[in-house]
This record gives C-alpha cells, sequence and structure tokens, in this order.
C-alpha cells in the first residue's frame, strides 16, 4: 500500500491509498506515467472522462464525475453515495436514520448524471452489506457521519464509472487547490430538482473549522459545532453549498490531475446564504477504518442474479409534512438534513 511520497508507486503520483506495486525511487518519474491496475483498488482512481469544468449551479457532462453514485430505495434516490473501488462506496450515517439497514432494500445507480434514465453507461447494484460508523452521533451531533456500502457484485470500471481516490490519514489540502461538490439536491432552499434531475456541481473552498464555528454561532438560538471528524467548505461569493437532497455526495480535489475524496456531505444551515458553509464528514479522519472494514469484510456469495429495478418517472418535491421534532423525511423525498438540538431532533432547513 503505497501511504506516503517516499514510497509512491508507479502511476501514483499523489499522497492518497492506492493499491499498486512498489518501485524503487527516482529522481525522474517515469514518461509517461503508466496505470497498472493491481487488487480491488487501481491507480485509474479519481481520473475523470471529462478534463473541462462547467462552473457551479449547471449540468454535469457524462464522465465528468464518474465515483458519484445514487443510494435508491423502492426505486426512489434517497442519498448520494461515492464510489472507492470495485466493491465498495461511501455515504454518510445518518442517510439511515429512522430506516432499514436491511441491504436487500437498497440499490447503487452508478454511470449516470441522470437519476432515472437508464443508459448504456449506467449500471445498477444491488447492495450486500450496509456498515455504519460504530461512533456515530456518540460523542457529537453529527460526529463520525459515515457509511461503507459492499455491492453484491463488483462493478467494470470505464469512462463514466471509476472510483475516487482515498487520501492518506492527516492529508492537508493545499489553499490553491480545486475542489467541486456533486449532488442530486435541491437547488437552493425552495427550489427542488426538476425533471431530468440532472447532476449538479459546485467549486468551494475550504474554510478552518474555528472560523466555521464563528459564523454557525452566528445562529440565534442554535447551538452548532465543527469538531476534527469534519470539513467546513463553501464559497462566500456564490453561496455554493450543500442542500437537502446532497446527503453522502462527494467533495473531491484535484491533486496532479486525479481527484481525492476529502469529504462527504453531511449538514448545514440554510443553504441559501453564504455566511452559513456546508459541512462535510472528514473522510482523512476515517481512512483506516475505511480500509480495515475493506480488509476484514468477506466477499459476497451471491444466490442469483439481482435484478435490475425500473426507474419510475416521480417528482422529487419535498414532503409537505414537517421533519420538525421527531417526523422523518419519506424515504423518497430529502434526507439532508436533519440535526440534533438536545431532545429533540430537529430540522435545518
Amino acid at each position: 500500500m503505497c501511504a506516503t511520497l517516499g514510497s509512491l508507486a508507479q502511476g501514483c503520483s499523489s499522497p492518497w491509498r492506492c493499491s499498486c506495486e512498489l518501485v524503487p525511487p527516482s529522481s525522474t518519474p517515469p514518461d509517461p506515467w503508466v496505470l497498472i491496475p493491481t487488487g480491488r483498488v487501481s491507480t485509474v482512481c479519481g481520473k475523470s472522462k471529462v478534463m473541462g469544468r462547467i462552473y457551479g449551479g449547471q449540468d454535469v457532462e457524462a464522465g465528468q464525475w464518474p465515483w458519484q453514485a445514487s443510494l435508491r430505495s423502492q426505486g426512489s434516490h434517497i442519498c448520494g453515495a461515492v464510489l472507492i473501488d470495485s466493491s465498495w462506496l461511501l455515504s454518510t450515517a445518518h442517510c439511515f436514520l429512522k430506516k432499514s439497514k436491511a441491504p436487500e432494500n437498497y440499490r447503487v445507480l452508478l454511470g449516470s448524471t441522470q437519476l432515472y434514465q437508464h443508459t448504456p453507461q449506467t449500471e445498477e447494484v444491488s447492495v450486500s452489506r450496509i456498515i455504519t460508523h460504530p461512533d456515530f452521533e456518540k460523542l457529537h451531533p453529527f460526529g463520525s457521519d459515515i457509511a461503507m456500502l459492499q455491492l453484491l457484485f463488483p462493478v467494470n470500471f470505464t469512462s463514466y464509472i471509476i472510483p475516487a481516490c482515498l487520501p492518506v490519514p492527516g492529508m492537508k489540502v493545499p489553499s490553491n487547490s480545486s475542489c467541486w461538490i456533486t449532488g442530486w439536491g435541491m437547488l437552493d432552499e425552495e427550489t427542488p430538482l426538476l425533471e431530468p434531475f440532472h447532476l449538479q456541481e459546485g467549486k468551494v473552498s475550504f474554510i478552518e473549522n474555528k472560523l466555521c464555528n464563528m459564523l454557525y454561532g452566528l445562529a440565534k438560538g442554535k447551538n452548532f459545532s465543527v469538531h476534527e471528524d469534519m470539513l467546513c467548505a463553501g464559497d462566500f461569493s456564490t453561496g455554493k453549498s450543500i442542500c437537502q437532497g446532497d446527503s453522502g455526495g462527494p467533495l473531491v480535489c484535484d491533486f496532479t490531475s486525479s481527484w481525492v475524496l476529502m469529504g462527504l456531505a453531511s449538514w448545514g444551515f440554510d443553504c441559501r446564504h453564504p455566511i452559513y458553509p456546508s459541512i462535510f464528514t472528514n473522510v482523512t479522519y476515517f481512512t483506516d477504518w475505511i480500509e480495515e472494514i475493506q480488509r476484514l469484510t468477506p466477499h459476497p456469495e451471491p444466490t442469483s442474479t439481482p435484478t435490475q429495478t425500473q426507474f419510475p418517472h416521480q417528482s422529487l418535491q419535498p414532503a409537505a409534512s414537517s421533519v420538525l421534532g421527531t417526523a422523518f423525511v419519506p424515504p423518497q423525498t430529502w434526507p439532508l438534513l436533519l440535526f440534533l438540538l438536545g431532545s429533540p431532533r430537529q430540522a435545518m432547513w
């Protein structure tokens, strides 16, 4: 496992987790860089088919964010997820609050930018295991907000289905890094994503947790806190942020032309106002746990070929019923975000 810059493998030009063969250090890297797939993850991670960028709030081109997945239940999108190798995805643990954790109730859509349209590039796979972090919300609200999903069958990597790279523990993002968020959530507080439900993107910058806590302290009557297992990011000039329906989706940053998964969309407050940045699960904080789960979990032994789910053509409008107190949003609507303010749990939007 190449985890440090001093012992990078051929094709691994940045300090993220990858599975590849070690090569002796060299003063000059091989030219061109050669992709050497080995094991369950390969150095193809983080390679986007589309090199150009469309600024936030616009549709995403096919193959632009090939690790983006839709976690669905009963044919409806409930959360985002991120492919990290051929058999595993990451999402957030709060996506399963008050919901079944039975894996047979969930499927994952990959290779698509539209929620309910099959193309030759899309693949829908059954889930075999759901593993939420054992410390979820034990120490603080939305702490350890991370979950792992094991697929019933591994997927083949294509130009439209590629895993994001995992960071090494404690990896820091350079101040000039290009970082992006993607998801199928609401466009703003009052505008749901409409048909054809096209994947959206936005460029954001990291904000120090100390400053983020100061900003959230301005919310009167609220007690929000950003901890070390979280990341704070946003754009004060444009207000780009995660919103309802983006839960579990990726925050990726470009390191030497490969995209590294730094965060998972977790929570926020009032996505209409740029003064409140978005909060993400800090993936670097959990890399060791992720790799331990991958190492210790056996491969599933499916007994039959999974059936294909037909996509329903329905609007993803927010639920009309309140989500205050102990009421929760139905699975077919927006799971992001609920926040524990003492008791009971209240909606942040």
